[in-house]
């Protein structure tokens, strides 16, 4: 009797916390789609936490359990989309080169971004979410403050991925930073268009990043060449960029660099 007892109340209390779990999800989610419903039709400066946390029914002390300041609140679909993103990159094969990983992750996540983001909000309100955060300065500067560290973490995968240290190679953060570049303004173009639907954001992103390695790598006609119409002398032979650097046979293959006082050639 005594542990069937003890066994009921094991199950007693299980239940319970997982009622307490599911109730403060539910705040949470409620908090959350009330705040991004309010910045749609107020804008964002113009909603307080205080008219949040009243239409939601909860205190304000409750809304700031859940989220430290309305920022956090404002920004917090789009974290999850950059997590699952994160997901989808540390499971692409291992054979794919750097650019195609990050490129076929980034449309794997936004073409399940409906079912993603609609664990917390409608699809719809996290799309309006976004092309107002391109349109609203405090919160596209916090944005652009949580992509360098989002970025990071991209950089550290890619490393992981090729087998390298990116605190001496270069190259995992140069190629993140073009990808995030590419990624920037594609969300710019989409946020001040015409075209709010996930189908236009993804047609852009293929857009642009069809874009990247052309963009580096192939003739321009004039406009690739340099101010005097010469392509630099001191690049790379082969090299159609002018951006590649002739190699000293003692500079360090992982950084390209030289020794002390060898100079390169690359024109600014």
């Amino acid at each position: 009797m005594t542990e069937q007892r003890q066994d009921r109340e094991a199950g007693g209390a299980r239940e319970r916390g997982g009622l307490r779990e599911r109730k403060k999800t539910r705040t949470r989610e409620r908090l959350l789609r009330t705040a991004l419903e309010l910045f749609a039709a107020r804008g964002y400066e113009s909603t307080t936490v205080d008219e949040i946390a009243a239409r939601a029914e909860v205190s304000t002390r409750t809304f700031f359990r859940y989220f430290a300041t309305k920022e956090h609140v404002a920004l917090a679909t789009q974290e999850l989309i950059e997590r699952w993103f994160l997901q989808a990159l540390r499971a692409r094969p291992a054979g794919e080169p750097p650019v195609l990983a990050l490129r076929r992750a980034v449309l794997e996540s936004w073409g399940e971004l409906p079912e993603v983001a609609g664990l917390s909000v409608p699809v719809d309100l996290h799309l309006r979410t976004c092309r107002l955060v391109a349109r609203t300065p405090a919160l596209l500067a916090a944005r652009l403050r949580r992509a360098s560290e989002s970025e990071e973490e991209m950089a550290r995968v890619i490393a992981a991925r090729e087998g390298v240290d990116p605190e001496r190679d270069l190259r995992p953060r140069v190629v993140v930073a073009a990808f995030g570049g590419v990624m920037r303004l594609t969300e710019h173009r989409w946020g001040a268009g015409q075209d709010g639907s996930v189908e236009a954001l993804r047609a852009l992103a293929v857009q642009h990043l069809d874009h990247l390695t052309p963009a580096l790598v192939r003739e321009w006609g004039q406009e690739g060449a340099d101010a005097d119409g010469v392509r630099g002398a001191g690049t790379e032979p082969g090299d159609r960029t002018g951006l590649v650097p002739r190699q000293s046979a003692t500079a360090d293959p992982a950084t390209g660099a030289r020794p002390a006082g060898e100079e390169g050639a690359v024109r600014s």
